[in-house]
């Protein structure tokens, strides 16, 4: 078996065969050492090679210019904004079958079938422990006050983390409401947005900043990494709500290609990522919330506590998208 990486997304069509006895071809935002441990297992089991492309960005423009020449089989990204522009494109094509079905819930898989999920995350807040008392935030609508002002740090507002929880907020509450919270939000930033989730909590451990907005699965992965442990370690994780609802989640998923040349193979591949035994590797592998029935999330994970989902339908999120873009740039959320 081999894997192949490629960060900038210039990989030749010719570097990935086409079609193979048993090969399954991977098109990946998610880099593939993180998805190692799914692959390995999918191939012990099944006798299966799989080869994943990591792309940074422009899969859809990938796909569009490969056309039926695509040696992808399967997409698999890290947010419903980015694997519904794939569907959007017309790069798909639908698959169900009673395995993806029993194994996915119906609230995290396109009703056309077009797309599983595999695991969710919640975005969230981590504040200070030494100076932020938990009791203070405890809704999304929270972080607009003004007694937040200078204290906040984020990644950029359109990053499609931050896009899609500004979706969830038009979804909630239109779209001048929207661009209000957004502007609240923006008055209390310590700092231009800048840096990744984990840069975000250690300006909160430097002192820069005493909330941040990030995934949960930022968390686990800082907690294990010895240079990183303190950073975690100095702040609490914090699941604020919608007032009307619960934690906005995200997912990350996987979707059959319209070219597919290994289709049946794909298939195989998308039955065994939705099944509990490998949302289970997922999940620990992640610190990501594994959604098959009877699965269970990492201990790490499960010791930051429970929270309510926001059930908020994720395509619909994804169709406010546009949306929330626009209004990200009215504000100049990044200026």
């Amino acid at each position: 078996m081999y894997r192949l990486t490629c960060a900038t997304a210039l990989m030749l069509t010719t570097a990935m065969p086409a079609i193979a006895e048993g090969i399954v071809n991977i098109y990946s935002y998610r880099q593939p050492e993180l998805i190692a441990p799914l692959t390995d297992a999918f191939t012990e089991e099944t006798g299966i090679d799989v080869n994943v492309a990591y792309l940074n960005k422009g899969m859809v423009e990938r796909l569009q210019a490969e056309g039926d020449r695509s040696p992808a089989d399967m997409v698999l990204t890290v947010d419903i904004s980015r694997l519904s522009a794939v569907v959007d494109a017309g790069l798909t094509q639908p698959v169900e079958t009673e395995t993806l079905t029993s194994n996915v819930p119906a609230q995290y898989r396109d009703p056309d079938g077009n797309w599983y999920g595999l695991t969710t995350r919640a975005r969230i807040v981590y504040a200070s422990k030494d100076r932020v008392d938990p009791s203070e935030v405890t809704t999304y609508e929270d972080l607009a006050d003004p007694k937040w002002e200078g204290r906040i740090c984020t990644r950029s507002g359109t990053h499609p983390y931050n896009v899609a929880l500004a979706s969830a907020v038009i979804e909630h509450h239109g779209e001048e409401a929207a661009k209000e919270w957004l502007g609240g939000l923006k008055a209390n930033l310590a700092r231009k947005p800048q840096g990744n989730d984990r840069a975000q909590v250690k300006a909160i451990w430097a002192g820069e900043c005493d909330l941040a907005i990030g995934n949960t699965y930022y968390m686990g992965k800082m907690l294990a990494d010895p240079e990183q442990a303190e950073w975690a370690n100095s702040v609490n994780v914090l699941f604020p709500e919608f007032e009307d609802s619960g934690t906005h989640v995200n997912i990350s998923g996987v979707a059959l290609t319209k070219s597919a040349p290994n289709k049946e193979n794909a298939i195989k591949m998308m039955e065994f990522l939705t099944s509990p035994k490998a949302q289970e590797i997922y999940a620990h592998a992640n610190y990501e919330y594994p959604i098959a029935e009877g699965t269970e999330a990492d201990e790490v994970v499960q010791s930051w506590g429970e929270f309510t989902p926001d059930e908020t339908n994720l395509m619909a999120l994804a169709a406010q998208r546009a949306a929330a873009l626009r209004i990200i740039e009215e504000v100049d959320f990044d200026g």
